[in-house]
Parts: structure tokens; C-alpha cells; sequence
């Protein structure tokens, strides 16, 4: 897609610190990281969220996230990772992208990046549940 700055870095037509660049999909640094060493991966296609990303092609996309949060904590000397992708909503460009942020105990990073709200009950839970079960 011509106007998708992520396009444009797997083109690389924009320039980028790439980790790799796979057939899979291309890792490179957040220019805004939650911490250094945060990367992102994108798929080679332009594809905006994560329910567009074709069956085919997610064992080759979800291998390379993989093999990439396992670099993170080996080169950076890191605990581990903590792994997400935003579909539509905080995603600030719409092109399928997973954060790999390197992550060590006592980093500052509380949990998720938003409010936790409990179940009023395990009868509303359920009604959740069962609502998105049926949609499966």
C-alpha cells in the first residue's frame, strides 16, 4: 500500500534498524520503544489487523515473532518479553503489527496497558463467555 509507512519499510523505501527480514515478515526497532530494544514484526503484505492475516500464512508470521522474542532476552540480557498486537483501537499505523518489548522484573511496566475491570459475578462472566463461544 503506497501510503503505509510499514509497506514502506519492508519495501525499504523508509529507512528502519531491521533485525530481519524474512520471507515471513521484517522485524525492526519501535522508533517510540517502551523500552530499548522494542521490536516490531509485520508481515511482508499489507494487511491491516490480525483477523485479515490469511491461515497460510500464520504459522510463518507467528515462527517469526516467536524466533524474535527469544532473541530479545538472548542479545539484550532481558527476562523475557511481553508480546501483543492492537487491532483497530492504539493501533497507530494499520498495518498488522506484534510489539516485542524485552522485559525484566522491576522494569517499571505494571501489567497491561489499561484499567482491569472484574466480573460482577460468575453468572456475567459465563454470559461473556458463552457470547463469544457462539461466535467461534
Amino acid at each position: 500500500m503506497a501510503d503505509c509507512v510499514f509497506c514502506a519499510i519492508v519495501a525499504g523505501t523508509v529507512p528502519a534498524f531491521k533485525v530481519i527480514d524474512s520471507p515471513d515478515g521484517v522485524g525492526f526497532l519501535d522508533t517510540r520503544p517502551v523500552f530499548k530494544g522494542h521490536v516490531l514484526v509485520v508481515p511482508r503484505v499489507h494487511i491491516e489487523q490480525l483477523t485479515d492475516l490469511p491461515a497460510g500464512n500464520i504459522g510463518g508470521y507467528f515462527g517469526l515473532v516467536q524466533r524474535v522474542a527469544g532473541a530479545v532476552p538472548a542479545a539484550l540480557g532481558s527476562k523475557g518479553t511481553f508480546v501483543a498486537i492492537n487491532n483497530v483501537v492504539s493501533q497507530s499505523v494499520p498495518h498488522l503489527h506484534t510489539h516485542v518489548v524485552p522485559r525484566t522484573k522491576g522494569d517499571g511496566l505494571r501489567g497491561f496497558f489499561w484499567p482491569r475491570h472484574k466480573y460482577e459475578s460468575d453468572t456475567e462472566a459465563r454470559d461473556y463467555a458463552t457470547r463469544i463461544a457462539k461466535e467461534l
